[in-house]
């Protein structure tokens, strides 16, 4: 293995840490190892790796060698300990949850989250038992006022999908390590490693649904946690292993793998093109605002300067029309591919109260902060003359009806 150098830029690393082309007759690309079981030498060795302690593979649904250089190599992205990877997203977050959380401990959630991860604390998890308290975590004093000695894990996004609020991760580290023994758990899938480190800020675990922009191809489902040795061996034996087993395929790791090499790249195009199209949405008259922490107007733009490198390719945005106009231009958009998921080549079009975040009830949209008309982009790799033009015309085709008569 290729050990992972803090000294070395974040572009190198995302090439080489985790790997050694001569451990591996020289191939230059990690090997595709298909082979769900491995062999033992001895019934100690065998009994020796399933204690842990000695390292060493047992079976893929555990690790792999070409899914251990992946969480390798993450692990030196995003500067933890160690890496665990899953067959998605929602795999990484359940295992968390499940391996954490028993009946009658505290889940501390933030306003906005995925539509999924919604559903599963808010609608599934208090069915077992465990208390979920939604609070706005950009109040840190409302925060501090729901936490306790029963709280086991505070969970939130940043930015949070679909709305583009961000949660200040430094300062709710400290004030949950202050105030309990809970830990942080950070969803940085809309930053990666490369925009955002939420261990470097306190936090104690980062969450990746690496299927969007840690990928980068639109072409696997695929999600890691990243953070302390000793908890995400916990979760690798509990979570994994056994609760949900949520493992990875090695060809999945091995794309991974290929799109990280120009994740650094990739996050640039991706950035510097979705500045440009955001405030050229805010000066056009169809839209009513733009969340987009890159631009001065946004309400967390010096706490986007603070926490992340970049301000992110996802826009949301509302239209005067509402809902309805909302409608009107995802129809009439020909570029932007109306679909949900980010983080493709492709720029991608959505509107979550009827697609991403359809299992929040209306009247949960509405307290959660995600409006009816809103509309989330994803800014691709095209380029940014032709998906304004593309923007351009769809708003045009929003504004019409509302300009007859």
């Amino acid at each position: 293995m290729t050990d992972a150098n803090p000294d070395q830029d974040f572009a190198t690393r995302a090439i080489h840490a985790g790997y050694d082309a001569m451990a591996h007759a020289g191939a230059l690309n990690p090997p595709v190892f298909w082979s769900s079981t491995f062999a033992f030498e001895s019934a100690a060795q065998g009994a020796a790796r399933f204690a842990g302690t000695e390292p060493g593979m047992i079976y893929t649904r555990v690790t792999n060698p070409t899914v251990q250089t992946l969480e390798e190599r993450l692990a030196a992205l995003e500067g933890a300990e160690a890496g665990l990877a899953f067959g998605s997203g929602m795999g990484a977050i359940n295992s968390l949850l499940w391996t954490l959380l028993r009946p009658g401990d505290e889940l501390l959630v933030d306003l906005t989250l995925y539509g999924c991860t919604h559903s599963l604390v808010n609608h599934l998890l208090p069915e077992f038992g465990i208390v979920t308290r939604s609070v706005d975590f950009t109040r840190t004093e409302d925060l501090a006022a729901q936490l306790s000695e029963r709280t086991r894990l505070v969970l939130f996004e940043t930015p949070a999908n679909p709305n583009m609020r961000l949660v200040d991760i430094a300062a709710v580290s400290s004030l949950v390590h202050a105030g309990s023994s809970a830990l942080v758990a950070v969803d940085s899938t809309y930053c990666t490693p490369y925009l955002q480190q939420p261990l470097a800020l306190g936090a104690d675990v980062v969450i990746h649904s690496l299927t969007k922009y840690i990928n980068g191809h639109g072409d696997i489902i695929a999600g890691a946690l990243l953070g302390p040795a000793e908890l995400l061996a916990q979760v690798r034996m509990q979570g994994l292993k056994e609760l949900t087993g949520a493992c990875m395929s090695p060809m999945d790791a091995y794309l991974v793998l290929r799109g990280i090499k120009t994740l650094a790249l990739r996050m640039e195009h991706h950035c510097r093109t979705a500045q440009r199209l955001a405030e050229a949405l805010a000066e056009h008259p169809a839209v009513a605002r733009v969340d987009y922490p890159g631009l001065a107007s946004h309400p967390q733009h010096a706490l986007c300067r603070r926490q992340m490198r970049l301000p992110g390719a996802m826009i949301a945005f509302e239209l005067k029309g509402g809902a309805e106009a909302g409608a009107r231009f995802i129809d009439a958009l020909r570029l932007f591919t109306r679909a949900v998921s980010l983080g493709d080549a492709e720029s991608l079009a959505q509107h979550p109260a009827s697609m991403t975040h359809s299992t929040y009830s209306p009247e949960e949209r509405e307290r959660h902060l995600i409006t009816e008309g809103l509309v989330r982009l994803s800014i691709g790799l095209e380029s940014a003359e032709d998906l304004w033009r593309d923007l351009e015309q769809a708003l045009e085709a929003a504004l019409g009806p509302a300009q007859d008569g």
